[in-house]
């Protein structure tokens, strides 16, 4: 009878796995490993893992302060296998409800890469300023696109 129930079970257990879309942590690393940054990161989490050409993806940072921060810009430098490939700013209160209060807080971007985008590992580098343009933190974390197919391929 056990063995029925794990013949059913197993199935449907494994088709959750299928049908969910992945989040996982990815291991933050300080840009200055000595610095002392305003803002402390304690995680990122990316929707799908890995990402899919073509198809929404979203980085969100977990971070904190010790002080309000009014506004300012964040800065997203991405590195193919070693190599600069892409450079934007934004605004920060796009990225999250300004101002931030003291405390936690999370910074989520969304984005689509295009069809065309090459499948392997990246490296994303985000430097977050204040409104007067000082470092509040810098950190990079791995990340990669998978072969999967999009829309733009079809």
């Amino acid at each position: 009878m056990e063995l029925v129930q794990f013949k059913f079970v197993f199935p449907l257990f494994f088709a959750a796995f299928l049908l969910i879309p992945s989040i996982q942590a990815k291991e933050v690393r300080y840009c200055d490993r000595k610095g002392n940054y305003a803002v402390a990161v304690s995680e990122v989490e990316m929707s799908p893992d890995p990402v899919v050409r073509g198809q929404p993806a979203t980085f969100s940072i977990m971070a904190s302060t010790d002080e309000a921060i009014s506004g300012g810009n964040v800065v997203i430098d991405v590195s193919y296998f070693g190599v600069h490939i892409h450079k934007e700013t934004h605004d920060l209160c796009e990225e999250t409800s300004c101002p931030i209060s003291a405390g936690d807080f999370v910074l989520s971007h969304s984005q689509v890469l295009p069809g065309y985008t090459p499948p392997g590992s990246y490296t994303l580098k985000m430097i977050m300023n204040n409104a007067e343009g000082n470092e509040l933190t810098c950190v990079s974390f791995d990340f990669r696109i998978g072969i999967g197919s999009s829309v733009a391929d079809i």
